[in-house]
């Protein structure tokens, strides 16, 4: 098991963490917002952590998304926009996301993927495939998607809401990327219809909610529907030439959960990468925040 840190951000850092929350740098503003995992004490002062944020998100009690995320608010200090952007590099890769104060606290990525990103760059850069052909479900604002299209893979999309879509689609162009297909459905109807269609795909990335609500309504709760995407999954990636990355964020699920959905759904599958991705803050402590499997065969 393996506890993966990204070691190349420059314009992202977590500043502190504890007592239900996190203080993190994104480019040169740093915000405060819940954080479920840190049940530490903190290493600032109240008094820092105030002086420090540039915004703070206040959780509207008892309000929560169709995912499950807390609603609320932002609190934003004089001189901190709704809206910047932040970039990444990684070898010859170069990502440019547009960050935004969202009602459930997110900000448009999740600076942890950073690792998984450098693996699909280098993956897809390794495999005997001019074009690879690489699908890339709950998709969210892309980082996965834009790293595939940086190493020059032929990218699927998919994400069941439009405005995400919108949002990933000014990720792609920020990178002076193009030509990613964007499909916003239910990832499980899309994938049975991919099946019946006989389509296979050289790299999956699937990174499911613990909730979620498709664009015509369809339920996703990740234990009742988990099993049926990932045989879809084995039905899609190609046998050979391939790879695929699980992430799994619903607390209580552990790296070996993840490794054993991919030795069910995989068993041909002998070299599976599996463990945490966790952030490393100044003070010694890792806040983690991602289960992961992947393979490549």
């Amino acid at each position: 098991m393996q506890l993966l840190k990204p070691l190349h951000w420059k314009e992202y850092e977590l500043v502190d963490s504890g007592e239900y929350e996190k203080l993190e740098r994104f480019g040169k503003y740093i915000i405060r917002r819940p954080e479920p995992q840190a049940v530490w004490r903190k290493s600032f002062s109240e008094k820092e952590w105030v002086e420090i944020a540039d915004a703070t998100f206040k959780r509207e009690k008892g309000k929560t998304s169709q995912d499950g995320n807390d609603k609320g608010t932002w609190t934003q200090k004089k001189g901190m926009p709704d809206q910047w952007f932040i970039t990444y590099q990684y070898k010859e890769m170069n990502l440019k996301f547009r960050l935004g104060l969202t009602s459930f606290k997110h900000v448009g990525i999740f600076p942890e993927q950073a690792e998984n990103w450098n693996y699909i760059y280098e993956t897809i850069a390794g495999l005997a495939i001019e074009k690879p052909k690489i699908l890339n479900l709950f998709a969210y604002t892309g980082g996965a998607s834009i790293a595939a299209k940086s190493a020059g893979a032929d990218v699927t999309h998919v994400d069941s809401v439009k405005q995400v879509i919108t949002w990933s689609r000014e990720n792609m162009e920020s990178s002076g990327l193009d030509n990613i297909r964007w499909i916003v459905e239910d990832a499980l109807k899309f994938c049975r219809r991919e099946v019946k269609r006989g389509n296979t795909y050289n790299g999956i990335i699937l990174d499911p909610p613990a909730y979620g609500r498709g664009p015509d309504g369809e339920k996703w709760i990740l234990e009742d529907n988990i099993a049926e995407l990932m045989q879809h999954c084995s039905d899609l990636l190609s046998p050979s030439d391939s790879f695929l990355i699980l992430n799994l964020y619903s607390m209580g699920f552990s790296p070996v959960i993840a490794e054993n959905l991919i030795k069910d759904y995989f068993p041909a599958v002998k070299d599976i990468q599996f463990g945490e991705l966790i952030i490393p803050e100044k003070s010694g402590k890792n806040l983690p925040l991602s289960v992961y499997a992947r393979f490549k065969k």
